[in-house]
């Protein structure tokens, strides 16, 4: 049974972890800035996109939305994203198997890295916040 519900519940997801590495990690999204890249994330089960701006700086992201072309386009299930960000699959092993496709310089890739990293250590937080119904951590300890 796949994780998220619908898009609305994948993109809800995925708007707290960008904002949260946003505030709390603004180095990691450094890379994608340097880089000049816009990235889409193209995902399936269900079907969502982002699109990370790194030629604007700060990043900007647009949630199932932007007319931007992207640089580098990279198509994954919502599944392998959320196991990925749990340390539970590696971008490496996921493109090895198939569970990634990436679309553009291969290579580039490495612009996301420390996204993904400061993204594994937020993700666990937002998902505990999820199931307490967005309830501050104070409130359950």
């Amino acid at each position: 049974m796949p994780y998220y519900d619908d898009s609305g519940h994948l993109l809800r997801n995925l708007k707290s972890l960008f904002e949260r590495i946003r505030i709390e990690e603004p180095e990691a999204t450094r890379a994608v800035s340097d880089s000049r890249l816009i990235i889409r994330l193209k995902f399936s089960s269900p079907q969502a996109e982002i699109v990370i701006n790194g030629r604007h700086n700060p990043v900007q992201v647009y949630y199932n939305s932007g007319s931007l072309r992207p640089d580098l386009d990279i198509s994954l299930p919502a599944d392998a994203l959320h196991k990925i960000l749990l340390a539970e699959l590696s971008l490496k092993k996921a493109l090895a198997s198939g569970q990634m496709s990436v679309r553009g310089p291969v290579f580039k890739t490495f612009a996301l890295e420390d996204i993904f990293r400061k993204g594994q250590a937020l993700y666990p937080q937002i998902l505990r916040e999820e199931a307490r119904g967005g309830a501050p951590p104070e409130l359950f300890d």
